[in-house]
């Protein structure tokens, strides 16, 4: 496999940074989700040290990604025959998915730089984790994650029935299949 896209093919560096990505944010959905709702102290402060560091990685490989494009790779021609307002939603849901990311990550470093809570997740503080919902930040966080969900499922969906339906190789182009 290349390294760089083709016309027709996400190269090795593309591919490698979607599905990390993805897998950390099926993370990071889980272990915020959890977090939100465990009852123990100590068994949030490992959930939220692990949905935080999740979260900086995901920033980071987005920002990776986005300069990759800018800098050294540009993304394969939309799949053939694909009409042009299916090719149209695809580039919305993308640009939305890299909006509602580094919207997320922006609002997640708020709250721990707003309540301090950074010191006691990272650097072995011992005050207890603040009621991250007084934080103004909470509110498009948490929002944010359910859009995520929502485009997350959309764009699957979309990846499925280009599969199974149109049978078009889509997945192929991202390292799944032909």
């Amino acid at each position: 496999m290349r390294w760089k896209s083709t016309d027709d093919r996400y190269g090795a560096v593309a591919i490698a940074i979607h599905w990390t990505t993805a897998v950390a944010i099926v993370g990071i959905l889980a272990s915020g989700f959890q977090a939100a709702d465990a009852m123990e102290a100590a068994d949030r402060l490992v959930l939220l040290r692990i949905h935080a560091t999740l979260g900086i990685s995901v920033v980071l490989l987005t920002l990776m990604r986005i300069g990759w494009w800018w800098l050294g790779d540009a993304k394969p021609a939309d799949a053939a025959g694909t009409p042009r307002w299916q090719a149209r939603a695809a580039h919305i849901v993308h640009g939305l998915l890299y909006v509602i990311i580094l919207g997320m990550g922006a609002s997640g470093i708020g709250m721990l730089a707003l309540s301090g809570a950074g010191a006691t997740l990272f650097a072995g503080a011992t005050t207890p984790l603040p009621d991250f919902t007084t934080y103004l930040p909470r509110t498009p966080h948490g929002l944010g994650s359910r859009l995520l969900i929502a485009l997350l499922a959309f764009h699957t969906a979309a990846a499925l029935y280009h599969h199974f339906v149109m049978r078009d190789g889509l997945l192929g182009r991202m390292g799944l299949g032909r």
